[in-house]
């Protein structure tokens, strides 16, 4: 934190007063009313909106970026309370996630591997809050506090922004300190005992110079699904956040926002269960359907829409994150200088069901970590508007992850896992108790220099190009060791496992290995966009960009060759090179009431960072390495249109065409798996040509999985007149709808795995009165739509799918008021 306060203070002897706005010195509040409730950018037209995406303010409609806007009431009226809410309104915005940690947030179709958690690896859509980068996806799981407005970012933001990030950016801009009195305060309730609060105070402490805000919100939910051996409801909400800013204005020309936050979750959460089975090339004796009839087992349901588990591993997905950040701004008069520093800490303690069902195979799988980093953002940026306009900045970042794995096998195991032609497979204690403890540990160094100019050629047109000059390293440390039920040290050598087949088997199922894997890399990006200001109301752009993903490392196992050993060569993963080309129109018609904004793109991506079974290693182990090459193009719209002052519309729409132009040695989809010998054809939908190996299959023309082709969001609000026990204000009826057709829930498509296409809708009804009270009654997925969010795997090819049912039909009330 000094090195922000040193630097600032020391440049305030220099400093010059000006009269320019700092290009990202704190706003004032956003007038939502004025600007319409929806969920979305320019909700009744406007146009107005200020906007701090190109590190400068300015209205959303000149900046040239695809990008949308919720403001924080939209957040709280359309129920968007997290990022994965989010989804519902923004159709070009991805997000999975089967429990905290492994989740995933993409854009377009790009920004992390599917299904796969890796932490040596990183995300190619970046979060920011206040500036501030989350280094962990997890944070998005977490409930938004305290928020004035979400500005989403599509495309390639390497040249702006302190992280490099090749899909877009999630950027989360809290309210501010006030040097007004203010407090704000929100209460919701519904079914499935659902309790939401929130509360904000805001004020001076020293007038004129020092100001304060106080933040907190909890949400607690009971689950959805219920677990008929332990009487829980699993996939509940848990989930606490508190949140301080100091805002010191000494001067004219400095000011200074020093940030402290923490949340906790600690939810029965979170399960995924039966959903269907299909058949793979594994024997009928080694499927499904016999594995569990051997043992007598039956799951309490085959219809996942009932809502019933008997998974037998108790639950958690506890987590913690919190961190201090310090942020200043010191006007030098012709520019600013702005310094973002930041600490934050993320622990994850879990507990999985990983044979998803209610055998004991898998008793526990856990992967409790700890994550600390260390960011520092300094940057210098032009004032007001010059025939040249600059911002130039550096960026440091380290983190260090420590993960303890472990997993143990239970009685069921070897019935379960084990070749039904081997003995050892009629004998539980094989494998009941067989333990793997993994210790991983993780460092992770970025550095970067990075820079755009905006050269105002004429009036109408400009010209701005940007490079970004990064560096990374990162460094693992593996080491993986297993016991056996009686505590001894699993030798897996050659020898050992010839001379005894209980080792053989065992060493089949769990393995030890360490590595201590490496990367590091220079690159050289940058993009060039040329804008053009049509009319006052129309702004067209045009935009390529060469970006980078950075490489990393696999800290999730290795494959192991014939002696038991780390095949060190998949240790590392090549960094994404990305080619994107993007032209926009930004229009607003019919004296700014209606606007529309329409944007094409096409980006490439060579080494594309995938799960692969690599049949060249001649193993059979999936682990992340690189495809050849994807492809995603597409169009999108936003559009908003108020009609009148009291009636609002909004429609937003993307086609994503996203494909594996060259993937040869993927994962085979479960139709093709488990074999031991070739197969001449694919199944209709499963695999690009139909060639396959008994370990990898080539599904080079295949779409990319999570990504629907055709996504929607739309919605309406009217309101009248009213008043209510003395309070001038309106009633209004609200509609917010969502769809997005069928998309892929497998790295490999799958007949088995592809989620159908759904609708959902959802309603409000309410009173508002200006700066006062909002009292509405709120109906999601109001025709109780039947969805999955996610669909996956058991492992071992038994044909078992998986999935993780949306949120039923819920109902409330929510209550706030502004002081």
């Amino acid at each position: 934190m000094s090195f922000t306060l040193a630097l600032l203070l020391a440049g305030q002897a220099a400093t010059v007063p000006s009269s320019s706005t700092p290009p990202t010195a704190p706003q004032a509040p956003v007038d939502e009313q004025a600007r319409g409730r929806l969920g979305n950018q320019q909700q009744g037209g406007g146009g107005d909106i200020v906007v701090t995406a190109r590190r400068r303010a300015e209205t959303i409609q000149t900046v040239p970026i695809a990008m949308s806007v919720i403001g924080g009431t939209a957040l709280a009226e359309t129920g968007a309370y997290n990022v994965s809410r989010l989804t519902q309104l923004q159709p070009t915005l991805q997000f999975y996630s089967t429990n905290p940690r492994n989740s995933a947030a993409n854009i377009r179709g790009l920004g992390a591997p599917f299904g796969l958690t890796n932490d040596g690896i990183e995300q190619g859509v970046g979060i920011y809050v206040d500036q501030v980068y989350y280094s962990r996806i997890a944070s998005a799981t977490f409930d938004f506090t305290d928020t004035e407005r979400i500005e989403v970012l599509r495309g390639p933001q390497g040249t702006l922004y302190g992280k490099n990030t090749t899909a877009g950016a999630i950027n989360i801009y809290t309210r501010k300190p006030s040097f007004t009195p203010e407090a704000r305060i929100e209460l919701t309730t519904g079914n499935y005992q659902f309790i939401q609060a929130k509360a904000s105070v805001s004020g001076p402490l020293v007038p004129d110079k020092l100001a304060i805000r106080l933040s907190a919100a909890i949400t607690e939910r009971d689950g959805t699904i219920h677990n008929v051996a332990t009487g829980k409801n699993l996939n509940a909400q848990d989930n606490k956040s508190v949140r301080g800013q100091l805002y010191w204005k000494p001067t004219d020309t400095l000011d200074l926002a020093l940030s402290g936050d923490y949340g906790q979750q600690n939810p029965n959460c979170c399960v995924q269960y039966y959903a269907r089975t299909g058949a793979t090339q594994r024997p009928l004796t080694r499927q499904y359907a016999a594995l569990a009839a051997a043992q007598g087992y039956v799951v309490p349901s085959t219809n996942a829409f009932d809502r019933i588990t008997d998974v037998d591993t108790p639950l958690r997905a506890r987590q913690e994150l919190g961190g201090v950040s310090l942020l200043g701004n010191l006007d030098l008069g012709a520019a600013t200088i702005t310094s973002v520093s930041a600490w934050r800490f993320w622990n994850w303690d879990p507990s999985n069901d990983r044979d998803f069902i209610g055998l004991p195979i898998t008793t526990v799988s856990a992967n409790p970590s700890q994550q600390t980093q260390y960011s520092q953002e300094l940057r210098i940026a032009s004032n007001g508007k010059h025939t040249l306009d600059y911002v130039l900045g550096a960026f440091y970042f380290y983190q260090t992850i420590d993960t303890q794995g472990l997993q143990v096998q239970g009685p069921a195991a070897s019935a379960y896992l084990l070749n039904p032609t081997s003995a050892n497979s009629r004998n539980p204690a094989v494998l009941n108790g067989l333990t793997s403890r993994n210790t991983i540990g993780f460092t992770n160094t970025s550095a970067a220099l990075f820079g755009k100019l905006t050269w105002h050629v004429t009036d109408r047109l400009q010209i701005a190009p940007g490079l970004r000059l990064n560096y990374d390293k990162k460094n693992g440390d593996y080491v993986s060791t297993v016991t056996t039920g009686t505590g001894v040290a699993l030798n897996c050598s050659a020898t050992a496992q010839g001379a005894s087949s209980v080792v053989r088997d065992q060493c089949g199922v769990l393995a030890p290995q360490s590595y201590r894997p490496n990367f590091d890399n220079w690159n050289l990006s940058g993009d060039i966009t040329a804008a053009y200001t049509v009319t006052s109301d129309i702004h067209a752009y045009a935009t390529y960009a060469r970006s980078y993903k950075s490489g990393g490392i696999n800290l999730s196992g290795l494959p192991l060759d014939l002696a038991n050993a780390p095949i060190l060569s998949a240790a590392t993963v090549k960094p994404e090179k990305v080619n994107h080309f993007e032209l926009g129109l930004k229009t607003q018609l019919f004296d700014r009431r209606l606007t529309l904004n329409l944007a094409a793109f096409w980006t490439e991506i060579s080494d594309y960072q995938a799960t692969v079974t690599n049949g060249q290693l001649g193993v059979l182990r999936g682990y992340l390495a690189n495809a050849g090459k994807v492809r995603t193009r597409g169009l999108e719209i936003d559009s908003a249109f108020r009609p009148s002052s009291r009636f609002s519309i909004y429609a937003n729409g993307a086609y994503t065409d996203a494909k594996y132009v060259r993937f040869v040695d993927a994962p085979c989809p479960p139709e093709l798996s488990g074999g031991s010998a070739p197969t001449a054809t694919s199944p209709a939908g499963a695999a690009g040509t139909g060639t396959v190996s008994p370990l990898n299959c080539d599904i080079s023309g295949q779409r990319l999985p999570g990504v629907s082709k055709w996504a929607f969001s739309y919605g309406a609000e009217y309101d009248l007149p009213a008043s209510f026990a003395g309070l001038d204000g309106q009633v209004y009826l609200g509609y917010d709808g969502s769809y997005r057709s069928t998309f892929s829930s497998n790295p490999s498509r799958s007949a088995y795995t592809d989620i159908n296409g759904y609708a959902l809708s959802n309603f409000r009804l309410g009173f508002k009165a200006k700066d006062s009270w909002n009292v509405f009654g709120w109906l999601r997925n109001a025709f109780d739509h039947n969805y999955y969010e996610v669909l996956a795997l058991q492992s071992g090819s038994t044909g078992l799918v998986v999935g993780q049912p949306g949120d039923p039909r819920t109902y409330g009330l929510t209550v706030s008021r502004s002081f």
